[in-house]
């Protein structure tokens, strides 16, 4: 790009700040109108609840606040690559999301997209482009080069389907090919596929892996969106009511930035609220079948409404029994009396400081948005170093605190 060209987009930026998200649905829009193959590939739920299109508005934002050095966004630019990865996004969609947010940009802005505007961010979405599907392809080539591993889709086999909770149910998927399944990251997720008749569409959906690496499966525990008939529980809820054991589901391999630290050996500290407990889960699994892991103190702190709706109680309960390093402390919305670990009300850090606040320790956090802000402010406001704070918030991204 000239100096010229970067010049025009930093002056955009603006523009993007106070009208980002009305540029982004229009684009979205515009893309389904002209290519509805792409409903197939997008999560039509977040664009009715319009998670996606905030998410590409603060994205296109920053693009143009560090378009001098878009090196500074490769941390960004590294989740948003496992994200399409696992929705198997290819240099062809690139093309033709291009096309549309060029086009985008000249209707929205009217008489000030000028040619010289529109010439400078073709020239800039150019460049992305390239970055997002040269790091993309490396991603991909990692994935095959797994023993196991794939790119794309592959069908897996519903082996168990167990009832956690009133409202958490667990598959167990196996490859239907009868070949190996590729290692994964404890907290990573993967995408799974399902024909929904409602829209006639295919729709994908991520899930994180509720389970240790085993080498023969992979475990992804749901919550059912009781009376969803939003796009954005229908893939959650068919699993629950039409997913049997026996059928076939579509998978992506495991992908995500969300992991355990395995080479620390640091105190942990885990906290989440309702399912997004899962990644967690996975991830002291994990640390427990490591010796050098067994001696460290590992706090599990989860919320939710009450004890009929918390999956894997007895499990963590199980795990707390068999390692004297592992204290839980349990918080519920709604209990009649509280008893040992367990709390009445929602997860205070406060009320629980000695167990949460070592002088060294690694804290991973997975749960709604404001969940996640309320105790990422209490650590770093106890001084927690940021860099110690690991979160993920399920769905596009919102929260950038780090």
């Amino acid at each position: 790009m000239t100096t010229e060209q970067k010049q025009l987009v930093k002056a955009t930026v603006p523009v993007l700040k106070e009208h980002g998200v009305l540029l982004t649905t229009h684009f979205y829009k515009r893309m389904f109108d002209h290519n509805p193959e792409l409903k197939h590939v997008f999560n039509m739920g977040n664009q009715q609840n319009s998670k996606q299109q905030t998410a590409l508005a603060t994205a296109v934002l920053a693009y143009a606040e560090h378009i001098d050095d878009p090196s500074v966004l490769l941390p960004v630019i590294n989740n948003i690559g496992h994200k399409h990865t696992s929705l198997d996004i290819r240099p062809e969609h690139y093309a033709i999301v291009g096309r549309h947010l060029i086009a985008s940009i000249g209707e929205v802005l009217g008489e000030a997209a000028t040619p010289e505007l529109v010439d400078a961010w073709t020239v800039a979405y150019g460049q992305l482009a390239d970055l997002m599907t040269g790091h993309e392809k490396d991603l991909y080539q990692k994935q095959i080069d797994k023993v196991g591993g794939w790119a794309g889709w592959r069908p897996f086999t519903v082996r168990k389907k167990i009832k956690e909770s009133n409202e958490i149910t667990s598959f167990y998927l196996y490859p239907a090919d009868g070949g190996a399944v590729a290692d994964y990251k404890p907290g990573q997720y993967i995408s799974l596929r399902l024909f929904l008749p409602e829209l006639n569409l295919l729709q994908p959906r991520q899930y994180s892996i509720s389970c240790a690496p085993n080498g023969e499966f992979y475990r992804v525990s749901v919550k059912r969106e009781s009376g969803s008939t939003h796009p954005d529980g229908m893939i959650s809820n068919r699993l629950h009511d039409f997913v049997n054991e026996g059928d076939i589901v579509d998978l992506s391999a495991p992908a995500g930035v969300f992991i355990l630290d395995e080479g620390s050996i640091s105190a942990k500290v885990f906290i989440s609220g309702g399912v997004g407990q899962t990644p967690l889960i996975a991830m002291l699994e994990k640390l427990l079948s490591e010796q050098r892991s067994q001696n460290n103190p590992i706090t599990w702190i989860h919320g939710c409404r009450n004890e009929a709706v918390h999956a894997f109680k007895d499990r963590v309960k199980e795990i707390a029994n068999t390692f004297s390093n592992v204290r839980p402390h349990i918080f519920y919305d709604d209990l009649e009396e509280e008893s040992g670990v367990v709390h009445k009300g929602w997860v205070e850090l406060a009320r629980i400081k000695e167990h949460v606040l070592h002088e060294q320790a690694e804290y991973y956090i997975c749960g709604p948005a404001p969940f996640i802000a309320k105790h990422y402010d209490y650590l770093v406001g106890n001084g927690v170093p940021r860099e110690a704070i690991h979160f993920e918030e399920f769905g596009p991204a919102s929260l950038n605190m780090n």
